[in-house]
């Protein structure tokens, strides 16, 4: 089955991701944002993780705490879900993702075959297993295992390299992959692949490639006030896979109804002849919205 995929234009790649960059480094603080849909969720979405738009459907992973966490130690315990729904909002395929302890998805990307899905345990410096899906049949095959949680993974589909980003997006790790998919970077030891990530504007929540050496993530930071209240901002960050460097930072300045950051879970972005149409889920439970926004860029 051919996929017509929002990010990648099949028949001119290159023009696409070129577009799409460029779109999105126009974006400023005071850029026009137009509602266009808020569709709620005909299903039990439980706390939304990551979400990509493939055609006409949505993908989006989300994790069902059965078990609150104790403390940093205690990754609690639940579900892994990955799910497949409409513009309507009506669900039409589901699968559970995880193993035990490791329940907690993350945020997940499509390299126009198969889309990558980080389930890790639910606390920092975990572990973590890395799924590949086939889209139609919602068939998951394992792809490798690490000794880290990984919150967000990108995999560009012209690239034979995966990367990922840790609890928090604080660290980076890359791995080489062969023509067949599997991994061939031979350690499995955290501390002597990890790289700092220098940025420190938000926290990753979902990221996705936007060409064979960039990502774009969506996330937020909270900062708490003098008053003791706290401030939730939200913002979209490029970031070269290369240096493994910010390239382009900037707030998200829209807001849920219930005062979410619409970065606060999942995102999707993709281009339009007038500029950018974005895609957010940004509640968790039944008030889990699909928002669309577009913005008109010259």
């Amino acid at each position: 089955m051919k996929y017509l995929v929002s990010f990648w234009l099949i028949t001119s790649p290159l023009f696409a991701q070129h577009s799409l960059v460029e779109k999105i480094k126009q974006l400023r603080p005071a850029t026009e944002w137009s509602q266009t849909a808020a569709i709620r969720l005909q299903f039990p979405s439980f706390h939304p993780q990551g979400m990509v738009k493939i055609g006409e459907f949505f993908y989006m992973s989300s994790v069902e705490v059965t078990r609150k966490r104790r403390d940093s130690s205690d990754g609690g315990e639940g579900v892994g879900h990955l799910f497949k729904f409409d513009a309507t909002g009506k669900l039409l395929g589901k699968i559970t993702l995880g193993e035990g302890a490791m329940y907690h998805p993350g945020g997940i990307d499509f390299d126009g075959k198969y889309l990558w899905v980080p389930v890790a345990e639910y606390r920092p410096n975990s572990r973590s297993i890395i799924y590949k899906v086939e889209p139609e049949s919602l068939t998951a095959q394992e792809v490798m295992r690490f000794d880290d949680h990984i919150g967000a993974i990108v995999h560009p589909p012209s690239s034979q390299t995966l990367s990922g980003a840790s609890w928090g997006s604080r660290h980076f790790y890359h791995w080489n992959l062969d023509k067949a998919g599997a991994v061939t970077t031979t350690t499995n030891i955290p501390e002597k692949q990890r790289i700092s990530n220098p940025s420190f504007y938000i926290d990753y929540q979902d990221c996705h490639s936007i060409s064979p050496n960039l990502m774009l993530c969506g996330g937020l930071q909270k900062f708490k006030k003098n008053d003791g209240t706290t401030l939730s901002l939200g913002g979209l960050e490029i970031v070269n896979l290369t240096d493994n460097r910010p390239v382009f930072q900037v707030p998200l300045l829209l807001w849920s109804p219930t005062g979410a950051p619409m970065t606060n879970n999942p995102f999707f972005i993709e281009s339009t002849a007038k500029g950018l149409r974005a895609y957010f889920v940004p509640d968790d439970d039944a008030a889990s919205t699909l928002f669309v926004y577009e913005a008109t860029l010259k």
